[in-house]
């Protein structure tokens, strides 16, 4: 592992335990030149998963445009960056556990919807706006009476 302050390609490990989402390994490393420490994390690498978007085109996965998304939706409202990430992580978690090879970016979409529902009600309203492409206030006025009737 190469230093990320000197660039030195000898580095030692000095702690090793699992992360706190459990899926991946976080590793202390101290670099035996400038004897500067930093933090890995190791994880499984997992089959590329192939998102199918609206226009039937094709893409990899991207955990940021999932982030940019909800981070869009929770602008000015009272949601700390740790819920956020955690979101997230759920999000990846159901998504990965299908263990398809390819998932439309609607699942993903009603996915990010269900943990904002629960999150926060204007980030919900906000995320579902933008993606369910409200046309008119009507489209808008029927998803906020949704969300008033639970």
């Amino acid at each position: 592992m190469k230093c990320p302050f000197c660039g030195h390609e000898n580095t030692r490990v000095i702690d090793s335990r699992p992360a706190d989402d459990n899926s991946s390994i976080r590793r202390r490393r101290v670099c035996d030149e400038c004897e500067k420490r930093f933090t890995t994390y190791e994880k499984v690498e997992t089959i590329p998963l192939i998102v199918i978007k609206k226009d039937n085109n094709r893409e990899t996965y991207d955990r940021s445009k999932i982030e940019a998304g909800v981070l869009r939706a929770c602008h000015k409202r009272p949601i700390s960056a740790n819920q956020i990430n955690q979101l997230v992580d759920e999000v990846e978690v159901e998504i990965f556990s299908r263990e398809d090879k390819e998932i439309a970016s609607a699942v993903i979409g009603e996915l990010v919807m269900d943990k904002l529902k629960d999150l926060e009600a204007v980030a919900y309203v906000r995320f579902a706006s933008v993606y369910r492409e409200f046309k008119d206030i009507n489209t808008f006025m029927d998803e906020l009476k949704k969300v008033l009737n639970r």
